[in-house]
């Protein structure tokens, strides 16, 4: 069986998408309908923008979004039997699966982007990466902490993002070290993402979400929070309007998409991280780029 994931912020680089704007009308339809509803050329940002203009909030998250959605969409061989996608890349499984129309995803995604923004200016807060130390050690240190610090991203085994107020941050990140954690590295980011300090951005994403029109998919969709696959579209408008302060399950996503029959995975988007923590959460499975 295929299964077909897409990948979240961070995997953007100068020129993404240009080769597929190049050789394919579909995806070329695609990328100059986002510059129309967006309201700026972010088709020429993604081909020429340096780095600092792809890291602008309202330019990373659609732009990673439209992306994925165009390799997707403009692809012959695109039959997912499953879907799945990492933070952000949960919109582009949905759209891609049929569950969002294009355009509403686009619309939701940078509505997302600028609500995230805001939450992060009302308190400073971070990210870290946490290598080598088990999951349950891992939310045992953060509950132990008196600041908001919570784990927030399970990318693979022994692979884990924390996400909190900077002092609740750092001082995890020493407890890690000092628990035999190979590196406790802060991350580049703006904000706590996928922690209770986006409750700000949650509160003001739920309302739009709940305004757009959801429809079935056409294949099961493996949501961020539970990790379980979805295809009511209740249950996916209240996964996603969750998302944004609950933890990313993608180890765990991963593996209920194997256990489900999932053979073959195929990367959507930017970059190939998600492939990378594929074989690392299952080796028995093939993973590639579309």
């Amino acid at each position: 069986m295929k299964a077909y994931i897409f990948p979240g912020q961070g995997s953007q680089f100068t020129g993404m998408g240009k080769d597929l704007y190049d050789a394919n009308e579909k995806a070329r339809g695609l990328f100059r309908q986002a510059d129309e509803i967006l309201g700026f050329d972010i088709t020429k940002v993604m081909f020429t923008g340096n780095a600092d203009e792809l890291k602008q909030t309202r330019v990373t998250q659609p732009a990673i979004f439209i992306h994925s959605v165009a390799v997707a969409l403009s692809s012959d061989s695109f039959q997912p039997d499953m879907v799945a996608g990492h933070s952000l890349g949960e919109f582009s499984a949905l759209v891609s699966s049929g569950a969002l129309s294009y355009e509403d995803g686009l619309r939701l995604v940078s509505k997302r982007a600028q609500a995230m923004q805001r939450a992060c200016d009302i308190r400073p807060s971070t990210m870290a990466a946490v290598l080598g130390l088990d999951d349950k050690v891992v939310e045992d240190i953060c509950a132990s902490i008196d600041e908001v610090v919570v784990a927030a991203n399970y990318n693979c085994p022994g692979q884990l993002v924390i996400s909190g107020t900077i002092a609740g941050v750092e001082t995890a990140c020493e407890k890690m070290k000092a628990a035999g954690a190979k590196r406790a590295i802060i991350l580049p980011v703006g904000g706590a993402f996928h922690s209770p300090l986006m409750e700000p951005a949650r509160e003001e994403l739920a309302e739009a979400i709940e305004a757009s029109s959801f429809s079935e998919p056409v294949c099961p969709v493996y949501q961020n929070v539970n990790a379980l696959q979805a295809v009511d579209v209740r249950m996916i408008k209240l996964n996603l309007i969750a998302q944004l302060t609950e933890p990313v399950r993608w180890t765990q996503s991963v593996q209920n998409m194997v256990n489900d029959g999932a053979t073959h995975f195929y990367e959507c988007g930017p970059g190939k991280v998600l492939q990378g923590l594929v074989k690392k959460i299952s080796g028995a499975v093939e993973a590639a780029s579309l």
